[in-house]
């Protein structure tokens, strides 16, 4: 168990999962693929929401500025699922929560001001 008293969950198609809520949503999108009601259905999909913040030193052999030093690595979002919704053609990113903590508030809150798109809840 993590802090958030998650069980980690193996599927039948031999996919772990971080908790039994995921696991169980997994199983009903893949129903819902088989049937064509969704499709290009996949899981733990990165989105950068601020990328990696580089210095930079000026380098004299190859006459131009180069990233020397990481300062800030980048800030993503990993989305439980991703799917093309069959009747409505759109993208839809899913994500199964027990709790809301304030880091994942702040990351919705990010993918629709930098990706324009709203995290559906389950």
């Amino acid at each position: 168990m993590n802090k958030y008293h998650n069980i980690k969950t193996t599927t039948s198609d031999g996919v772990t999962h971080d908790s039994i809520k995921e696991a169980n949503r997994w199983c009903e999108l893949k129903l819902l693929e088989r049937a064509g009601r969704i499709s290009d259905l996949q899981r733990q999909v990165k989105f950068v929401l601020i990328p990696a913040q580089y210095e930079y030193e000026y380098n004299d052999r190859k006459n131009k500025w180069l990233k020397s030093k990481c300062i800030e690595r980048e800030c993503s979002y990993i989305a439980d699922f991703v799917y093309q919704d069959g009747d409505t053609n759109e993208m839809v990113v899913e994500d199964t929560k027990g709790k809301k903590t304030k880091d994942y508030i702040i990351k919705r809150k990010l993918m629709l001001s930098v990706h324009k798109v709203k995290i559906k809840e389950i």
